[in-house]
């Protein structure tokens, strides 16, 4: 049980560490990253002067990724284990509120914001997120992931499906999501990176079933491609290869992979495959937040330096894990 505790906790501190040392070089170009941070970020920074969204925010901050998972995880824990879409819009549209009210420039994504506004003109919340195709349900599904056992994939793929479908109702973006919280949940339960990956995409192959149906590449096929493009590559290499054929924009068929990609390329070191994923550009806090998620869920909270996780949960009023506790007595009660 400690070691799973451990993962538990590594899956979130993962995906928060992940998330800050993207959140400088989130949406700049691979040459800017370069050209300020040098080939490989090597430490938390600030976000620079005139950045489109984290200009002035202190190094080790976490943007939306974090935020709106650990938003998710407490509606999980209040759910015992399903979330409700409703609570879900409220909170989503409370949290985006208080975002603003702080000034920031993070907010809501395109398929959230396009969904909400649906809802609120009155779309059912089966029909609000039938347009969403971006990673947003991916980047904060962690959490359902540790509170469902990976024995049951039918019940994960459920979960999942209820923790999405408002905001990202379409077999895309369910199959993106549904890799990670596999991938989570496998890792948890002890299985090894490559074998967490196969299950990964055999849960996104099922869940492209679900929601409705939108023009997109298929994200088991491209998650199981990537990782087989990235096997053997240097640091160079791979984040050259991820940015030119795999993808980092927000578009869930790309940075879905791309995240997978990484974590496969640096099975015993998360901190590495984190900081290679935060040298990315493009939408790499995002990629950067899902592979800590995967890759903590394996490794575990200490697979992490200790500095890093004190940072994330000091700067940014974190307590991960007893959240990560309450998410595992929900695993350990169990739905068979």
């Amino acid at each position: 049980m400690h070691e799973m505790r451990s993962r538990a906790a590594g899956a979130l501190y993962g995906l928060a560490i992940g998330d800050a040392l993207g959140m400088p070089t989130q949406s700049l170009p691979r040459a800017a990253v370069v050209a300020r941070y040098g080939p490989l970020v090597s430490e938390f920074c600030a976000g620079p002067a005139g950045h489109p969204l984290a200009a002035g925010r202190p190094a080790g901050s976490v943007t939306d990724d974090t935020e709106q998972a650990v938003l998710l995880a407490r509606l999980v824990v209040a759910g015992d284990g399903e979330v409700d879409a409703g609570d879900l819009a409220r909170d989503l549209f409370a949290w985006e509120q208080s975002m603003r009210a702080r000034g920031s420039l993070d907010l809501l994504g395109p398929s959230t914001r396009q969904a909400l506004a649906a809802l609120a003109a009155g779309a059912g919340p089966a029909e609000a997120g039938r347009f969403g195709l971006t990673n947003g349900a991916a980047m904060r599904v962690a959490p359902v992931g540790i509170a469902t056992a990976s024995r049951d994939p039918g019940l994960l793929e459920d979960r999942v499906v209820a923790a999405s479908r408002l905001t990202h109702n379409t077999g895309v973006a369910l199959a993106g999501a549904a890799a990670v919280a596999m991938a989570v949940s496998a890792g948890i339960d002890g299985d090894p990176l490559p074998v967490a990956i196969a299950r990964a995409v055999a849960a996104a192959a099922s869940a492209a079933g679900r929601g409705h149906w939108a023009a997109g590449a298929d994200v088991a096929a491209r998650i199981t491609w990537a990782t087989g493009l990235a096997a053997g590559l240097g640091q160079d290499q791979l984040i050259g290869t991820v940015n030119r054929l795999v993808g980092t924009s927000l578009a869930t068929q790309e940075s879905v992979p791309a995240a997978f990609a990484i974590a496969a390329a640096c099975p015993g070191d998360p901190w590495l495959a984190c900081r290679i994923a935060a040298s990315l550009g493009g939408d790499c806090d995002t990629i950067a937040a899902m592979t800590g998620a995967i890759c903590g869920a394996r490794h575990g909270a200490g697979a992490f330096p200790d500095a890093a996780r004190h940072t994330v949960a000091e700067v940014n009023g974190l307590d991960l894990a007893p959240l990560a506790d309450e998410l595992l007595a929900i695993r350990a009660g169990g739905h068979d």
